[in-house]
């Protein structure tokens, strides 16, 4: 009996462990609660965001995350980006560059291009380009002169690279262009079966992952396609002969006005629904869709070589972005070359440019070339 009190006893005596409480994360802020230090954060512009990323661990994860992209957005905080593509002859790589502010040298030089990681398939030719939201997606192209149904996208967020759902055919030097977040893509396969006949347009939902065919004529379907843009919702295609316009709410497809099309040379982009590239003269020159009419855009005689092959141009939020390649006399290196316009039309209808800052932004081989640029919001 005494052997049996003495152990209750003891069992008694025993008090069960008390679990340590749970640490909480540090506040990104000290003194300030994590939604007010979100809010105060998705204001700060992006170049700064390398030294804030040393504060701590819990800010550096933050500024890679969707919730701060989100509050930016909804702040209306977001900013646009410059993303260009060069094609490395001496490597035989495409690489994509941010046009990137230094915040801590703003005059000499106040932009350049920094590189991003390799694409996975740096020896992609003929690709198509689509930028939704926050990524850049590469469709498509060709790798020792075989077409390929591959799609990578590049969240511009963190800058890495990702695959994407493959298409239903493989294609190079297709025509591809976003709206309502959707991805269309437009020839750039040849159409000698079932297959390539119903998928010769595709359209990606990235909410779904899905590809799906597109219904075309066939009397519209050509192989190459030479640029490409969205305007008011519709997806223009320019092929070899002539181009073709898919409407993606009606379904219906058009063949372009016979004013854009012969006047559309080159590389493209649209502004307020005005469509910029260079003439045969190496002049840009804007065409209004509604009213079907040609204009050059004025005022840049003095600021701009003759854009007679090689440029490109992209819409950074409302201001005229182009690119082009100097090969700087006789040397070994090849200027990159950027310029910043801010287009407007005149009381008269005119069209005219004004060169905020043109300069310099990158030293490349002799032989790299442009590919694309593009703008992302961020």
């Amino acid at each position: 009996m005494s052997t049996s009190t003495n152990t209750n006893t003891d069992n008694a005596a025993v008090k069960p462990s008390t679990p340590p409480e749970p640490t909480q994360p540090p506040r990104l802020i000290p003194s300030l609660p994590d939604d007010v230090a979100l809010n105060i954060i998705a204001r700060v512009p992006r170049r700064h965001h390398p030294t804030l990323s040393l504060v701590s661990k819990s800010m550096k994860s933050l500024l890679s995350s969707p919730l701060l992209y989100a509050a930016r957005s909804l702040l209306s905080c977001a900013e646009h980006f410059l993303y260009i593509s060069l094609r490395l002859h001496t490597s035989h790589f495409m690489r994509f560059y941010t046009l990137y502010q230094n915040p801590n040298n703003p005059l000499n030089p106040k932009y350049s291009l920094i590189p991003l990681p390799l694409i996975p398939s740096p020896s992609l030719v003929g690709s198509a380009f689509a930028a939704i939201n926050h990524k850049i997606y590469v469709l498509g192209g060709s790798i020792k002169d075989v077409p390929s149904p591959q799609v990578w996208s590049l969240d511009c967020r963190t800058h890495k690279w990702e695959p994407a759902p493959n298409m239903h055919v493989s294609r190079e030097f297709a025509a591809a262009g976003a709206v309502d977040d959707k991805i269309y893509v437009i020839g750039g396969c040849v159409v000698d079966n079932w297959a390539r006949s119903k998928n010769w347009a595709e359209v990606y939902d990235p909410k779904t992952g899905k590809w799906n065919s597109v219904p075309s004529p066939i009397q519209i379907r050509d192989k190459w396609m030479h640029a490409t843009a969205v305007i008011d919702g519709k997806v223009y295609a320019m092929a070899d002969r002539n181009g073709v316009c898919y409407e993606v709410k009606s379904g219906n497809w058009e063949t372009v006005d016979s004013d854009l099309d012969n006047g559309w040379r080159g590389r493209a982009c649209v502004i307020d629904g005005v469509l910029f590239c260079y003439d045969y003269l190496g002049n840009i020159r804007g065409y209004d869709v509604k009213k079907g009419t040609w204009k050059e855009l004025k005022g840049l005689d003095k600021g701009l070589p003759k854009f007679l092959c090689g440029a490109t141009m992209a819409n950074l939020g409302g201001k005229l972005m182009v690119v082009w390649e100097s090969k700087n006399g006789g040397g070994k290196e090849t200027e990159i070359r950027c310029a910043e316009i801010q287009v407007k039309t005149n009381e008269a209808g005119e069209l005219w440019g004004n060169i905020e800052w043109s300069d310099v932004v990158l030293l490349v081989p002799r032989e790299a070339s442009i590919v694309h640029c593009l703008a992302v919001a961020l």
